[in-house]
């Protein structure tokens, strides 16, 4: 409410009034949106209170009223805007508004309540239906994400979910190959607490799925990836050094960094059949990620339709050690792959080297039978 009650005071409040003319004095930007928004509120009381008006107003009255804001009017649109004349034609139409049209009126109060309540509405709308901002609170996605990236998800990409309906307004599923998808985690047990998971998308329904050393294998097909080199990084805030080997890897409309931690399993995992419906993801992070493969009770399971919420968009806020990283803000997560700007430069060529080395062939082959 203090900051509405400001506005006008902010930077760039000149282009944000209500009919954005930069030629009003800063010292009459309040009293200018507070003119417009009298004109519209005379107008809204004389078409909806017409009948209660002629009966408590006499004719003479009304017409002087109407004669005030209709040259309160011309003020605000007046090509030149005139503040002496301006404020005149303000100060007589809300003294007679008041007057005679107050017991209609909306106190100020009830303005500010009634911005904020709509303010409100549209920003849980927003947030149900179209964007939705996530917290990374793990390195599984690293080095694609870093722990304390803060993200914006499209809710639009595979069709927004009616809340509490399980319903999906214009469905557009399955998600793609490669895409980064924000999904509730399928936890067996129906009364464990909620919680929000964010991997990438792998297999799709009916394929066959085997993961060898952390690298995906797709209906017996290899996904292809290229060695970056030897990658060396901190998680979090954690200053111990970790190592481990990075390669790009391809996958459908992709090319994505996934990394494979020195300490982790190298063994082969599946074959996992993916059933009608489900969608199978792993972490960037293949040796430090709990996905599809070690889900219930390390039998491996896909994300059902109904779990997914959206597509990952770009980091729009990112903590470090100490302080923001700005050089992370505005990140396009499904673009190109790209290290923290403190790596080696050796390393960044290796990408770009690996990106050059892009092989026509970046989708499995069918499914086989069943």
């Amino acid at each position: 409410m203090v900051l509405y009650r400001y506005r006008h005071h902010l930077p760039f409040a000149a282009y944000l009034g209500s009919a954005a003319r930069l030629d009003v004095p800063k010292d009459l930007r309040r009293d200018f949106e507070a003119a417009t928004q009298l004109v519209e509120e005379a107008d809204r009381i004389f078409r909806r209170k017409r009948a209660e008006i002629e009966q408590l107003v006499s004719a003479a009255t009304r017409e002087e009223v109407a004669d005030s804001v209709e040259a309160l009017r011309d003020e605000i649109d007046r090509e030149k805007f005139d503040p002496e004349a301006f404020t005149s034609a303000y100060e007589r139409a809300g003294e007679l508004v008041t007057k005679h049209l107050g017991r209609w009126q909306k106190s100020e109060l009830r303005e500010y309540v009634e911005s904020i309540a709509v303010a409100l509405a549209i920003a849980l709308l927003l947030r149900a239906f179209v964007v939705e901002a996530f917290k990374i609170p793990s390195g599984s996605m690293l080095p694609t994400l870093q722990i304390q990236d803060h993200i914006f998800v499209n809710k639009l990409a595979y069709g927004p979910l009616v809340p509490y309906t399980g319903y999906r307004i214009l469905p557009s599923l399955p998600p793609k190959r490669g895409d980064i998808i924000v999904f509730e985690y399928p936890d067996p047990n129906p009364h464990a607490k909620s919680q929000d998971f964010i991997k990438r998308v792998i297999a799709l329904e009916g394929d066959v799925l085997e993961v060898d050393g952390g690298h995906p294998i797709i209906n017996g097909w290899r996904v292809p990836s290229c060695r970056v080199g030897t990658y060396e990084f901190t998680e979090g805030s954690d200053s111990y050094k970790k190592r481990g080997e990075l390669f790009v890897e391809y996958l459908g409309d992709y090319s994505y960094l996934t990394l494979y931690e020195d300490v982790g399993f190298s063994g082969k995992q599946g074959p996992y059949r993916v059933k009608p419906g489900e969608t199978w993801v792993l972490g960037d992070n293949r040796n430090n990620s709990s996905d599809s493969r070690a889900w219930f009770g390390g039998k491996g399971g896909g994300v059902p339709d109904a779990n997914i919420k959206g597509r990952a968009m770009f980091v729009w806020l990112s903590f470090g050690a100490d302080s923001v990283t700005w050089d992370r803000i505005f990140t396009n997560v499904m673009g190109k792959p790209r290290l923290p700007k403190e790596a080696d430069p050796e390393l960044v060529r290796g990408i770009e080297r690996c990106l050059e080395q892009r092989p026509a062939q970046t989708l499995p082959p069918p499914a086989p039978p069943q």
